[in-house]
């Protein structure tokens, strides 16, 4: 599914990625863990086309196909989703009014109509649902007022609205208490399939104890120094990122 070769990336002249090989195949669920500093949002963000990145060299593909001359809504329209650190606030637009553009914005990409209304309001109705969230919430403007964890259940009701093939989760964990980890995490497991695949971004192994990850990567310094499964991230909890970096030396 996501494919990145040798990856280069810098950020206002300076290199920030130096060299980082990733695949996440269908299915996967794969943790980037790492001290502040190491890369982990550039390359979340370069992954999702964010503008402030520069790509010096390698490769990025979802499915085959290369992804680094297509905008963020483009990647967006092929499948790529990514929750932020830090979601924005957009007054007088409601959650559902959001949503509902998103999605079809995504399917005039891909030459469909609008999504009919009943259909609309059913899907609204069936992921509300799944993700316990009141149907009050959805009419409040878009994360103004919100809570951290509020703004986070509704990053992953936009994500379950969206069905992405790809989901990439940037410290979704920051800020949030241990219930508000529960609600986002259940979340997340009930979206996963055989068909999609998620990569969550985190400095604590603690998320990972609600979603657990097939790999975990250690990235360091701009390069991806470890991997393993999610017994690499209960060591480097004991152990902290000074082990890792004895490793290197």
């Amino acid at each position: 599914m996501l494919t990145i070769k040798d990856l280069h990336a810098s950020v206002e002249g300076k290199a920030i990625l130096k060299g980082i090989n990733l695949e996440v195949k269908p299915g996967e669920v794969h943790a980037i863990m790492g001290p502040n500093g190491a890369g982990k949002s550039t390359l979340a963000s370069v992954v999702a086309g964010k503008e402030d990145y520069e790509v010096e060299s390698g490769t990025i593909s979802l499915d085959g196909e290369d992804l680094q001359e297509l905008d963020p809504e483009e990647r967006a329209h092929k499948g790529v989703f990514m929750s932020f650190q830090y979601p924005v606030e957009i007054p007088g637009v409601s959650v559902t009014n959001f949503v509902k553009t998103a999605i079809n914005e995504t399917r005039k990409a891909k030459g469909l109509e609008d999504m009919p209304a009943k259909e609309m309001l059913q899907k609204i109705k069936e992921k509300a649902d799944l993700l316990e969230i009141d149907r009050k919430f959805l009419s409040r403007s878009l994360n103004e007022g919100f809570s951290g964890g509020e703004k986070k259940r509704n990053e992953i009701f936009q994500m379950a609205m969206l069905e992405p093939k790809l989901a990439i989760l940037d410290e979704t964990d920051s800020g949030l208490d241990i219930d508000a980890l529960r609600i986002v995490a259940n979340g997340v497991n009930k979206l996963k399939s055989k068909d999609n695949a998620v990569v969550v971004i985190t400095h604590y192994q603690r998320l990972l104890d609600y979603i657990v990850p097939d790999f975990v990567h250690v990235l360091y310094n701009g390069k991806i120094v470890k991997s393993g499964t999610k017994e690499l991230a209960l060591e480097l909890e004991e152990k902290g990122y000074d082990w890792i970096k004895q490793e290197l030396v």
